[in-house]
């Protein structure tokens, strides 16, 4: 019981019988509020039953991520801000990068059963670090995992060469199913300026709010990297005793997407160079903590989640000695 790391299990029950602390779910913050002063006040949002809300704050900490908090720092633009909230620097939503990697799977002769128990184990940092001899500037982790349910292998599991219906199709899912597992590569993602998120001009979303636009493309030496550590994959499995290997990410454009987004609100000394400082406070807010993966400047060639989990108790250290200052600015 609570083993688990998430900050759902590990940190809001502990926050919620303080009893300083409410949860607000099915709640969508539209916009964080400024005054003439450039200080935060609070956030509008929207609660469960679509009424417009504003919440009054004396310090707003924003942890939506490496998209969603540069959405939302655009969104929020005032006469102070006309480019958006703490975006003097022009950078908000600028360096976005992914958590790159490609999956290699194998067979096995005997049950795996992978699917059972936790879908996850451990990461291996042998190939961490970029080695000049490659060619190439990158490196990564590898984590072996089976994070599939019998539809979804069935339909992106499945070797390439595998028939698509009939008996056969069936036989060998109830076989590979049980006898597979596979190993993902979380590599190198070159912070480049062009990579980013901004706001669409035209299309919006179900609140009538400009939605999500990326644009992204990798460097060469990302690829490089990835097609490298699909590689040293494929030999692991085949050292562990896997039958028949194979591969998927391989090739663009079919690279994988990525559920960690980091860069966007990227950390520095310079306010002209960066977004927040190094304890995540933004530059040009003094009352306004960005805590999630955009304060990266690199990737973090693994998931970046304890990298965010160690800034956040950091950052909340900082702000608890330094947030009444703050608030007087």
């Amino acid at each position: 019981m609570r083993a688990k790391s998430s900050t759902l299990v590990s940190v809001i029950p502990v926050a919620e019988k303080t009893g300083r602390c409410e949860i607000r779910p099915n709640s969508y913050v539209r916009k964080i509020e400024s005054d003439a002063q450039g200080r935060t006040t609070g956030a509008v949002y929207f609660d469960a039953n679509h009424r417009e809300i504003f919440q009054r704050a004396k310090a707003v900490v924003l942890c939506a991520n490496g998209a969603e908090t540069a959405r939302l720092l655009l969104l929020s633009k005032s006469k102070r801000f006309p480019d958006g909230l703490a975006n003097s620097s022009g950078l908000v939503g600028k360096y976005l990068m992914w958590d790159n990697g490609g999956f290699a799977s194998g067979s096995f002769e005997h049950p795996l059963n992978e699917y059972k128990s936790v879908q996850v184990t451990r990461v291996i940092h042998d190939y961490y670090r970029a080695d000049p001899k490659r060619g190439f500037y990158g490196g990564g982790g590898i984590d072996a995992r089976f994070d599939y349910y019998p539809a979804s292998f069935a339909l992106h599991g499945m070797p390439p060469d595998a028939p698509k219906w009939g008996a056969e199709y069936k036989k060998m899912l109830g076989t590979y199913f049980t006898h597979t597992m596979g190993l993902l590569a979380h590599t190198s993602s070159l912070a480049q300026m062009r990579n980013s998120i901004s706001l669409d001009p035209d299309v919006k979303d179900s609140w009538g709010l400009p939605a999500i636009r990326v644009t992204f493309d990798y460097h060469p030496d990302d690829v490089a990297t990835m097609q490298w550590m699909l590689t040293k994959q494929v030999e692991i499995l085949e050292a562990a005793g896997a039958k028949k290997t194979w591969t998927t990410g391989i090739s663009l454009p079919e690279m994988m997407p990525s559920r960690h987004l980091m860069g966007t609100c990227r950390m520095g000394d310079d306010p002209k160079q960066s977004v927040v400082d190094r304890h995540n406070r933004a530059h040009d807010v003094a009352n306004l903590w960005i805590v999630d993966g955009s304060s990266f400047v690199t990737s973090a060639r693994q998931q970046p989640t304890a990298t965010i989990q160690a800034l956040a108790y950091r950052a909340a250290d900082f702000a608890g000695r330094n947030v009444r200052d703050a608030v007087k600015r």
